[in-house]
Formats: structure tokens, sequence, C-alpha cells
């Protein structure tokens, strides 16, 4: 019997995971896919909040700006791309203006710190903006990160400090004893005496597995263009226009690793699984962001793609024990700002909620560091040539447009977190993410996967356990 479950492991049981691996605990992570990150922490706008905008004495308010400080150190020690860039929110029409206004009021009630900038100011440091401008608000500690690296190496750092991940055991029940729950799995049944719900869009559907029906979860699509790189920044900041029915609206953003984000709309839905575009939003993103940036370079898209929120019916977020199921922990409704409400979660969780549950005990041989790995892009020619003379395999490019060799993807191969699919390697290093979006580069780093595991071609899956796709020659489907 473990001490807790986590199910879920998204940035935010990641984090909660990491965060419980300090004490003398045993903990499992369950998820149902091939993969962590792979729900709403797979597609997200990637940034640090810097927490103006909730709604003042709202979890939303306190947990994000909570976490905001907590960034860097957490980044540093898990070896997370990190950039604080800061955020613009732009009045484009004078009847925007008293809505700036109420922003100002609201950041001072929240304590974080903005300014308002004239149209000159706004420019002088955004000059692809669009030029009617009058004013806009700017947050400097908003930032943008890497969820991906976030996640992995949240959980990396948990499995390394001793707890246990389960990849593709789905939740089917969960049965409340005397004294620790029941959970049926895919995988199997798991015992134990604290469960922790982080099941993002079905953390309704895992809370009613022990009773619970005191929240409900709608799913909010939201749809994204990817921009190639560009030679020159088309933004610096994060830019929003200013906020409208509960919606940041359609922003444009830097990415950490040198594209353009623009997006998301937020579309209500009854499906938790429909993450698929159409042309018609598409429209709607393409039209809404270039009248905050005229010169988007649309024709440099590279990807589009939607992911899901999981809006919750009480509008905001749920973090505490259930109150029909004793030691059960919801983890539920964390939309935006989420990812930037993430580190103090994790915490909150584990120092208020599992410690009046169960004794916890630090660790004396705790580390909260990963060992960093090899980035050859951040090194100068003579480091790379000693590199190479060292480990031959990082001379080898796998993926042209992301620069991405044979030595990166055996060491992230090497790692505790499971690599199990293409696109668990493209989250990690890129590969596959760049102009040819692995057109190139699939082939090869199913090669490298193959010799890696010792398995043949056909053994090697893009994304879910089936989604094979070199059949075997002996292979009559």
């Amino acid at each position: 019997m473990k001490d807790v479950i986590i199910i879920g492991a998204g940035v935010i049981g990641g984090l909660i995971a990491r965060e419980l691996s300090r004490y003398k605990v045993s903990f499992l992570i369950v998820d149902k896919e091939n993969d962590v990150a792979n729900g709403t922490t797979m597609a997200n706008s990637a940034i640090v909040h810097s927490g103006y905008d909730p709604m003042p004495n709202t979890k939303k308010a306190y947990f994000n700006r909570k976490s905001v400080p907590l960034f860097p150190k957490l980044c540093e020690e898990l070896d997370v791309e990190l950039d604080n860039i800061g955020s613009l929110t732009v009045a484009l029409y004078e009847g925007q203006l008293p809505l700036l206004d109420s922003l100002v009021k609201r950041a001072k009630e929240n304590d974080v710190e903005v300014k308002l900038l004239t149209k000159e100011e706004v420019l002088a440091i955004e000059p692809n903006l669009n030029p009617d401008v009058l004013a806009a608000l700017y947050a400097k500690d908003a930032g943008i990160v890497n969820p991906f690296q976030l996640t992995v190496h949240a959980i990396e750092n948990a499995i390394d400090n001793g707890g246990e991940l389960l990849l593709n055991a789905e939740v089917k029940s969960i049965n409340q004893k005397e004294d620790h729950f029941e959970v049926v799995t895919s995988k199997g049944t798991h015992l134990a005496k604290v469960v922790v719900n982080a099941a993002g869009v079905h953390s309704d559907d895992i809370a009613k597995m022990v009773g619970d029906n005191s929240f409900e979860i709608t799913p909010r699509k939201g749809s994204y263009f990817v921009i190639d790189k560009l030679a020159e920044p088309l933004v610096n900041h994060v830019v929003f226009p200013l906020p409208k029915g509960g919606s940041k609206g359609i922003l444009v953003t830097p990415t950490t690793t040198g594209n353009i984000l623009i997006g998301p709309t937020s579309e209500y839905s009854s499906d938790k699984t429909d993450i698929g575009t159409d042309a018609p939003t598409l429209n709607k993103i393409r039209e809404s962001a270039l009248t905050l940036v005229p010169s988007i370079p649309f024709n440099k898209t590279i990807r589009t793609f939607s992911g899901l929120r999981a809006t919750p019916d009480t509008g905001d977020f749920i973090i505490e024990e259930s109150k029909v199921a004793p030691n059960f922990i919801n983890v539920a409704g964390i939309e935006s700002p989420g990812l930037a409400s993430a580190p103090y979660i994790g915490i909150y969780v584990v120092e208020e909620l599992i410690a009046k549950l169960l004794p916890l005990k630090e660790k004396k041989n705790y580390n909260p560091r990963i060992k960093k790995y090899t980035k050859p892009k951040l090194l100068n020619e003579a480091e790379i040539a000693e590199l190479h003379k060292k480990d031959p395999r990082f001379a080898r490019m796998i993926c042209n447009c992301e620069q991405v060799s044979e030595g990166e993807i055996v060491e992230i191969l090497s790692r505790s977190v499971p690599v199990n699919s293409i696109k668990a390697v493209k989250k990690r290093l890129r590969a596959g993410f760049g102009k040819c979006q692995g057109g190139f580069c699939q082939i090869h780093v199913m090669k490298v996967m193959a010799d890696f595991y010792k398995v043949p071609l056909s053994k090697i899956v893009f994304d879910e356990e089936d989604s094979y796709i070199v059949l075997d020659d002996k292979d009559e489907r």
C-alpha cells in the first residue's frame, strides 16, 4: 500500500509529486496517457501570469501571486527554460481606457506591481504593435516558461527522490475502504491511504467515483497558431488584448524556444477529447491577432493546435479535501492561471492538506535538483568540439530544423521518466517541432529509439500505445 496516489501527471500532479518527494512517504503517480504532460499541460499559452488579472480574494489570485516568486529558483533547480519578459495589456480604443484603469486597481488589490504606459512608451518597446494603440498596462513580473520541461523534470525529480510513475493506467473506479482507497486502473488495482485528484478535465469524473458530486468540469477549447522562428523578434513581451467574457483574449507571445504563439480561443465543449482545429475558428484568431500586431507573418505558420482547459462550475480553483470522502483531495478546475499557480499549489497540497492526514518527515538525502541536460546550442565552439570528441553521438544531427542530435535523444531516453513515443521525444527536445514538422527527422528518431530499446521499428509508436507508424512485414493489419 502506498501512502499517496496522485491521479494525473500534468504540471499540477507533477509539482505535487515533486514536493511530496521531500518527505518519507511512498507515493505513486498514475496517468491514463502514454506520457506525462499529455493533457492541458501540453497545449496552453506557456505564460507565467503576473497575477493582476484574477478577481481579488479568489484562489486564482492567491495561488498565482504566491507562485510567481517561486519560478526562478524552481526552474533553476529543475533545469527548465524561463524568461521574465513582462506583459503588456493593450488598449486600442477610447472606450477601453476605463477598463485599463480598473485593471490597475485590481492589480493593487492583488498586490501586483503594474504600470500604465503611454502610446509613445508602448511603441518604443513594441514597435510592431498596432500604431493606433492608446495605452497599455505593463506587468514586469510576467514571463514565459517551458511547460513540458517543467512537468517532465518535476516528475523526474520526484522519481529520483523515491516516487513511482505508472503510465497507460486509466482509473476505472475507486473503492473507499475504512482506512484506505482501492484505485482500480487498467494496469491493476493500487492501494493508498490518501488520493490526490489532479486529473484535469476529468477531475469531476474521478471525484464522482468516491461519491463527490460537488463540482462539474466543462472543457473549454482554445486553438492556437505557431509561427516559425523569425530573424527579428515580432514582439518582445506577452501581448494581451483587454480581457472580456472570462477570457484573456487572443494574445501574441514569444516562447522560450523562439517561436511565436498566437491564441487561444475560448469555446465551451461537451467533448473532453475534442482537440481538433477548424478553419472558421482559426480565421477568428487571425483577424483578432492582426488588430494587435498587424505585421504577423501568418504565411510562416508551421502548426495549429488546440487544447482543453478544465473550467469548473464554481468559478475558482478547487483545492481541498473532499467533504464527502475523507482523505480524498481534489485539485480541480485548474484553468488559467493554472500553470502560473502550479508551484505554490504543489506546496500547499502537501504542506497544508496531506500534512493533516499523514505524518510528514523530511528526508535528509532529498535532492531538489535534477542532473542538468546537455545543451549543445548553448556551448561555444571549443566546448562543442570537446563534446563531439567525448561522445560522437552529439555530432550526429537527427533533427535539422531544431538542431537536435542523437546524443541528446539518447540522454532523454536514459532518464527516469519513460519516453515511450515519438511525441514524447518531440515534447522534450523539439525534434519534429520545426518547419518540416518531422518530415525529415521522424524516421531517424524512430531508429534511435529502436536501437536504444533494442526493438524493431514496428514497436515504436507516435503517441498512444497502439499508434504504430511502421507495420512489420509479417503483420497483416
